[in-house]
């Protein structure tokens, strides 16, 4: 009998290879990203592809902006991965050859390779994408949404920017690779309004972390005129 690890157990990996607290308003963030790898570890239909290895580095890269201590971040993509037993160089090195692969191609143009997968030779963009098309039991995730969103981020900013574009490009790229499209939109809405409340939660600590520094330095000044005794003034 097979003993399939448990996010206790996952979680336990996680914080005895990261052993430094990890800041508030970042320790949910990290927690449910790293519940939602494990998950998809266990699960016997999920195959990891460079497309969910490019959702994994965005997700963390982008809820993880402006962490302090800087140096930290590393430390913590290193024990997500690791805490499932999978190695964080290869998801940073397969995130970025599928951008590689992917570089100089406009969205029309991955839409378009996208809808003939069967009649490709199997290289360049095509080798990350065919198996995809072809399994009939693929595990879709959030993350692998986050992946595609990624791409045709990189390819032109101005789409993903644009609702109709944007949706009408999911759109395609869904029905090409057989994809949950309804899945894939809301997925991918709830991502972007993430991404703002945590860029509105970033600009809130940052403004309370420089008025706790102010009143710091405040009550420094004040220390040092008491502990400084004025000078008389010689006759």
């Amino acid at each position: 009998m097979n003993n399939v690890r448990t996010v206790s157990d996952t979680k336990r990996a996680f914080y005895n290879l990261h052993t430094r607290p990890i800041n508030s308003i970042y320790r949910r963030v990290v927690e449910e990203l790293m519940v939602e790898m494990h998950l998809l570890s266990v699960n016997a239909d999920f195959r990891y592809d460079a497309i969910y290895a490019l959702g994994v580095v965005t997700a963390f890269d982008r809820f993880m902006q402006g962490y302090r201590p800087e140096g930290d971040k590393d430390s913590v993509f290193d024990a997500l991965c690791r805490a499932i037993e999978k190695d964080p160089h290869t998801y940073r090195q397969n995130a970025e050859q599928l951008c590689v692969d992917a570089n100089g191609l406009s969205v029309d143009e991955f839409v378009s390779q996208l809808k003939q997968l069967q009649a490709s030779d199997g290289q360049g963009i095509a080798a990350h994408f065919r198996p995809v098309a072809e399994n009939a039991q693929f595990k879709y995730s959030r993350l692998f949404a986050i992946g595609l969103y990624t791409l045709l981020e990189r390819m032109n900013a101005d789409v993903v920017k644009d609702e109709k574009q944007r949706n009408s490009a999911l759109q395609q790229v869904a029905e090409a690779l057989n994809l949950p499209q309804d899945k894939v939109q809301k997925d991918l809405e709830l991502y972007r309004s993430n991404l703002e409340k945590m860029a509105q939660a970033q600009i809130v600590m940052e403004d309370i972390l420089k008025a706790d520094r102010k009143k710091k330095e405040e009550r420094a000044k004040a220390k040092d005129a008491i502990a400084t005794p004025p000078t008389n003034p010689q006759e």
